[in-house]
Formats: structure tokens, sequence, C-alpha cells
């Protein structure tokens, strides 16, 4: 153990501006999540119709030049069909959350690409080190094309963007967030020796377990997605009734079935539910097998994060139920997940890592 120790210290010291620049990464994701769901919840995501990735960092200066992006907003499906009652004032509440995820998303991009730079300049990053985390940004490079892809959606002739779409976008900035965490662990979390007999088989069940409750909970990263990019969360205002019944009416009613899964509001609130208290449910279980598997600290830490943040999760998800969806408990429930889906990946990488 003090070997290990020893090496962790000065593998941290060698390579701590590295550290603080992922660290810095992966919370600029977080903090451009919070963004999104802002902008969902406020309904601000249509409100620039036009993409400039380059040359859009400046916001509208002076009278005329927002005269002219109002103009441009009442032409999309959602002035005509939704907020047709704007007057400049309101468009200019709007505008402002979604300027701003966007310049946070150019932020980002310099907030990565800068460092990186001066990394493989100065040989801290070279090699494989420097290509795997090229990769990171080449993602959130696609990333920002998926938003406009995204937000093109609503402005043929629905008046909001498409939940699939919504999805996928959201499901690609937590893949590079965790890309990113998985980056940051490799220079955090010493490798353990191989163990063997009962510890090594205990080890393996509490990866296989860590592996499935990832699975599980991006499957409810993306119902989650869907719920918010079709409103379904505001169907059910009680827990854990659906409006007095636990069989909603309208659930399975789209035909073919996995367009249902896909597309039927009901459907999609009742499986976000569901996902979440079995969730909740194996979570705890998973916890109790990992402690015949814990030999180190970071393991510990994880099986201690995977509880405790479920737990605050699901309360999060019923207050937002309950109190119809208000959009500060709605990002925090966003963070949530994130922070759960992160915290699942820990795990994998904790149970998982072995000296070579």
């Amino acid at each position: 153990m003090r070997t290990s120790t020893c090496f962790a210290t000065l593998l941290f010291v060698d390579s701590r501006p590295i550290i603080i620049w992922l660290l810095l990464v992966y919370f600029s994701i977080a903090a451009m999540v919070a963004l999104g769901g802002t902008v969902r919840l406020t309904g601000s995501g249509l409100s620039m119709v036009d993409w400039k990735p380059l040359m859009g960092t400046l916001p509208p200066l002076g009278e005329e030049a927002w005269l002219d992006k109002f103009e441009l907003y009442k032409s999309s499906p959602q002035f005509k069909k939704v907020n047709y009652w704007m007057e400049l004032a309101d468009f200019k509440r709007i505008f402002f959350w979604e300027y701003l995820h966007r310049l946070m998303g150019r932020l980002l991009g310099l907030i990565f690409a800068l460092p990186w730079l001066w990394f493989v300049v100065t040989g801290r990053l070279r090699g494989r080190a420097a290509g795997r985390t090229a990769i990171a940004f080449v993602l959130g490079g696609l990333q920002g094309v998926l938003g406009w892809y995204m937000v093109r959606s609503g402005l043929v002739d629905r008046p909001s963007v498409s939940h699939l779409r919504l999805a996928a976008h959201l499901g690609l900035a937590l893949l590079v967030a965790n890309y990113v965490l998985w980056l940051l662990l490799e220079y955090l979390v010493p490798p353990l020796p191989s163990a063997e007999g009962a510890t090594e088989k205990a080890r393996r069940t509490a990866l296989t377990g860590a592996w499935a409750l990832l699975a599980l909970i991006s499957v409810q990263v993306i119902y989650g997605a869907f719920v918010a990019g079709t409103r379904a969360g505001h169907l059910f205002a009680t827990f854990p009734d659906f409006s007095g019944s636990y069989w909603p009416a309208g659930l399975g009613t789209i035909q073919p079935i996995w367009l249902d899964l896909r597309d039927n509001p009901v459907t999609l609130h009742f499986i976000h539910r569901f996902l979440g208290l079995l969730i909740a449910v194996l979570v705890p279980i998973w916890f109790l097998v990992t402690r015949k598997a814990v030999r180190s600290t970071p393991q510990r830490l994880a099986a201690a994060l995977m509880v405790s943040t479920v737990v605050a999760q699901v309360g999060l998800g019923v207050a937002t139920v309950l109190l119809s969806v208000p959009p500060v408990l709605g990002v925090a429930h966003q963070l949530g997940g994130m922070a759960l889906l992160s915290c699942a990946v820990f795990a994998v990488f904790v149970f998982g890592k072995r000296s070579p």
C-alpha cells in the first residue's frame, strides 16, 4: 500500500498541470450541461435562428441590430405558433440564455485547445497521450455541429426541437465529459496488483455490476432527454402514482410498439420513473456486493458515491415531478443525471484497473 501511495503522489506532482486542465474541462462541460438545461426549460433554444460558429461571438449591438435579430426570430415556427405575443424585451430574455450557451461552447473550445497546444509544444503531452486527448476536442467539435442540427429541427415546421436530436445532443455531451473523466482518472488512480481467489472473484463481480449499472444509467439519461424534449415531465404531478393511477391512461397507445417507446410522452414518463426506481434498488444491492471486493480508497469512494448520488437524484426527480418541473430543480436533476453517470464510470474504472 505504501508503494501505491508513493506512486500516486509522484504521478500527481509530475502531472499536476494536466490534471488541473482536465478537471477544468470536465467541470466546464458540466456548466454547459446546466446551461443547456436552462435553455430548454426557458424555451430559449430557438431564439437564435442562424449559426455562425466563428463570427457569432458578439451579441447584437444597438437597437437596430436587436430588431434585425427579432425579425429573424419572427420567421420561425416557434414565434408564429407559440410566442407570437412577444415584444422585443421578451425576446431579449430568451435570446440571452441561448447566446450564453453558445458563447460558453466557444469558451470551452479555447479552454481545451490552448492548454493542449501548450502541453504538446512543451512535451508534457506526446504520442498516445496527445492523440487520446485530441479525440476529446474532435468530439467537442462534433457536439457543436450536432447542437445546430438539433436547433434546425425546430426551424422548419415545428415550434420545438426534435426530442431525438435533443437526446443525441445531451448524450454526446455526457460522452465527452466522461471520456475526459476517464483520462483524468488514469492520471489520478494508481493500478492495483492482481488479486487471487475469493477477492478476485468478488472484484470481477463488482466490475460486471458496475458495467451493468453504467449501461442502465445511460439508457435512463437518454429517456430523461426524451421526457424533457416532449415535456412529458409535466403530465403527472403526483408520486408514486400517475394522477391517481399506477397504469396511466395513454400508455402503449402508439403502434408499432417501438414508436410508442420512442414518441409517446406517457410511455416516456412511465419508463423514466420505472428505470429510476430500478436503479435506486440495484445500486444498494451492488454496494453490498462490492464490500468483499474493496481493496483501495478509490474503490471505497466509488461505492459510497454511487449510493449517495442515486439517493440525491431520486429525491430531485420526485421533487421535480411534484412541483411541475421548476427550472432550478429541472437543471439540478439534469446535473444529477450527469453526476450519477460519472459515478458509474468511476466505479467501472476503479474496479477494472489492474497492473499491466
